[in-house]
């Protein structure tokens, strides 16, 4: 059996809260019901009689992603009663007022809605690079690992993989990558740069360094991507606004559906020619959608009231990385551990990544193994400070069993 690898949007005036990367303004009349429950005051996820009878397990702390959340009830009512019409037809409301929202955060002339961060991501390539060219990209990227050899099938493009600590790299790697103009070799087309960085450990790019990259690709003739699909999770860490960030490329890719807590749905932002060129993409790889809007409005539900709770993740991963490295045969540097995911070594003397999560599951606490001797375990907004509680104390317990049990005897 494999490891398992992460699974895997009328003119709007908005801003966007440099501290949080929240985008807040503007009028959405499918929220019209949650509006009347927060002027009665209060959390609208826990006004009276709103039971999550559709929510997690309380008994199980599943830590194996941010995208196993599942949506909160005044999420729910936003979605129940939201306008509608046919997206493949450009008619649906909620979706044109998600991809405005999401153009208008991301500093970019337009945006599109769609099912994954992965169709985001691949449409990006199509739109940027031609049958024959080559990507370059950090070589522990989303969309080399996990995304099913898509820029090969999908845009006959081939990858040149960059080394680099905790998925990032600098401009002079991007100049050493770059193919020489010769009938020969394959074309440079476009760069990638994935933030917050996934199998990084949820790595953080510093700005500065992300305008570097950008700058050094920009005088060498490339394209650039962003796949921000955590993009809400640096902003809170560093306290930029998503434009910050964004600005450097020419698409970016955000989703839903994962810190953020929406069910489904990413968007990819650009300027009016890429994303028009995205449509057609978005038509051919089979992800047009008809009333999307209903959909759309978790994504704007979660755009209005998710950003700023990131910061709560961030801090029960930071607890849960301090507990974890404290742990016999465990490899851990807490200060490693930026935004809502830990990843963690075992030493072969504790067993395998695989056996370590089976323990845990016996205990009803899930995390996943990404490698012979690597676990991952992510906080999201299911997780809550009791929960991460439970799982300490489970790891704990578990490591003591483990390091109580007598040797294997010789035969």
């Amino acid at each position: 059996m494999p490891y398992c690898g992460p699974a895997d949007l009328p003119t709007l005036v908005l801003r966007v809260q440099p501290a949080s990367g929240n985008v807040v303004g503007g009028r959405y009349s499918a929220l019209a019901g949650i509006r009347r429950a927060k002027a009665g005051g209060g959390d609208p996820d826990k006004q009276e009689g709103d039971c999550r009878v559709h929510g997690p397990d309380p008994a199980v702390v599943d830590l194996r992603s941010d995208t196993v959340t599942r949506p909160t009830p005044a999420m729910r009512r936003a979605m129940a009663e939201a306008p509608v019409g046919d997206d493949v037809f450009g008619d649906d409301p909620t979706v044109n007022l998600l991809q405005e929202r999401v153009a208008a955060a991301l500093g970019k002339a337009a945006a599109l809605f769609v099912p994954s961060g992965t169709m985001a991501n691949e449409i990006a390539i199509r739109v940027h690079a031609q049958p024959g060219d080559e990507i370059i990209a950090q070589a522990d990227s989303h969309i080399y690992h996990y995304e099913t050899g898509g820029p090969a099938a999908l845009s006959g493009c081939s990858m040149r993989l960059l080394a680099g600590a905790r998925g990032m790299f600098d401009g002079d790697a991007v100049r050493a990558a770059v193919r020489a103009p010769d009938s020969h070799l394959a074309h440079s087309a476009l760069v990638l740069i994935e933030n917050t960085h996934n199998r990084g450990g949820g790595s953080v790019w510093p700005l500065a360094d992300v305008a570097e990259v950008c700058a050094t690709a920009r005088d060498l003739g490339l394209k650039l991507h962003l796949d921000g699909a955590r993009l809400w999770n640096a902003c809170i860490r560093t306290g930029h606004a998503p434009a910050d960030y964004a600005r450097h490329f020419d698409t970016v890719s955000v989703c839903f559906s994962k810190g953020l807590g929406a069910p489904i749905g990413s968007a990819l932002a650009g300027s009016v020619a890429a994303i028009q060129r995205a449509h057609r993409f978005r038509k051919m790889f089979g992800g047009g959608m008809r009333q999307a809007g209903i959909i759309a409005a978790g994504a704007l539900y979660a755009l209005e009231h998710h950003i700023p709770r990131l910061a709560e993740d961030h801090a029960r991963a930071e607890r849960l990385a301090t507990a974890l490295a404290e742990l016999p045969g465990v490899r851990l540097d807490p200060p490693t551990v930026e935004s809502n995911i830990v990843i963690f070594e075992l030493d072969p003397g504790a067993g395998t990544a695989r056996d370590f999560v089976a323990r845990l599951r016996e205990h009803a606490v899930w995390m996943l193994a990404i490698a012979p001797q690597r676990v991952r375990a992510v906080t999201h907004l299911d997780v809550s400070d009791a929960g991460l509680d439970r799982a300490i104390r489970t790891v704990r317990e578990v490591s003591a069993a483990r390091t109580a049990r007598p040797p294997t005897a010789s035969p």
